[in-house]
């Protein structure tokens, strides 16, 4: 636990902008990229293959099971055709957002790559739940896709604020599996990573939309902001129904009928979501290497 003193200064650090992350240079020239237009798509694909991480991961994940294509993937032109534009966009900046990562120290009980896995993961399944989803209430898939790589991101500026705090609450979360997150963190830090990745989103200038659901993701925070962005409860569901994957993050909360019933999913299709969930988790691990 942080005693008051370490506990002041991370308020401190939180409180001034400067001191967060700032959006690397990447992500933001891809936000402003339109891609409604040949010149957009040119230039989204230069991007991409000036960095050798983004291209790595979007072949890896073209090549992924979970995408179900049926031939080998090699170039970021052809993981375009195959993605999609919005698709390799968004997850083009969840990987550029998600990099600048400070060395850990030996024994570190914070680990990236299990962040990004967890990201990943939770991305493609809102991605498959939605589409259960009646089409009045389904968000845009950028958007799911966008929300679920970025809506930890907290944790990611918890590392770069306090390398400390954030080795300390993810060592308590292990400790503390089966508690909800947010009782954790708000224990040992006096603040949780929703918080701090809703300020971050606002000094990004990312969408309100997504913003909300940085802030609001988990219960009790979650009940509220459900009814006005199907995101939230799209993406409470979904962790609901993996929490504990890559990174310790549990609800404390069982999925209900109520949760199903919000998203406009029939029950009766529930217990096919629920395996395809499971599935997909046992893949994104076997990928694990390559994503």
């Amino acid at each position: 636990m942080l005693d008051d003193t370490q506990r002041q200064k991370l308020k401190r650090a939180l409180e001034n902008v400067n001191s967060l992350p700032a959006m690397p240079v990447i992500a933001q020239k891809l936000l402003a990229l339109p891609l409604d237009t040949d010149k957009g798509e040119t230039q989204l694909i230069q991007l991409i293959g000036q960095d050798p991480q983004i291209s790595a991961r979007i072949i890896g994940l073209s090549n992924s099971p979970m995408m179900g294509l049926a031939r080998k993937i090699n170039v970021v032109n052809d993981a375009v055709m195959v993605l999609g534009l919005t698709k390799v966009k968004s997850v083009a900046i969840g990987i550029a957002s998600m990099s600048n990562f400070s060395k850990l120290p030996p024994g570190s009980h914070f680990d990236p790559h299990n962040l990004w896995l967890h990201s990943m993961a939770t991305a493609i399944i809102m991605r498959s739940i939605a589409k259960s989803m009646p089409r009045n209430l389904r968000p845009d898939e950028d958007q799911i896709f966008l929300v679920g790589l970025l809506h930890d991101i907290g944790f990611m500026a918890l590392h770069h604020v306090d390398p400390v705090a954030s080795n300390e609450v993810h060592r308590q979360l292990q400790l503390q599996a089966g508690r909800p997150v947010l009782e954790v963190e708000k224990e040992t830090l006096g603040v949780t990573h929703c918080h701090i990745g809703m300020l971050l989103a606002k000094n990004w200038n990312l969408s309100p939309d997504i913003t909300t659901v940085l802030g609001n993701h988990h219960p009790p925070y979650a009940d509220k902001a459900m009814a006005q962005n199907p995101l939230v409860g799209l993406l409470n569901l979904t962790e609901k129904l993996a929490p504990d994957f890559g990174i310790v993050e549990h609800t404390g909360q069982a999925v209900t009928d109520q949760d199903w019933q919000n998203l406009g999913i029939p029950l009766s299709d529930t217990g096919e979501i629920v395996d395809l969930v499971h599935e997909l988790v046992l893949q994104v691990a076997q990928q694990g290497g390559t994503l």
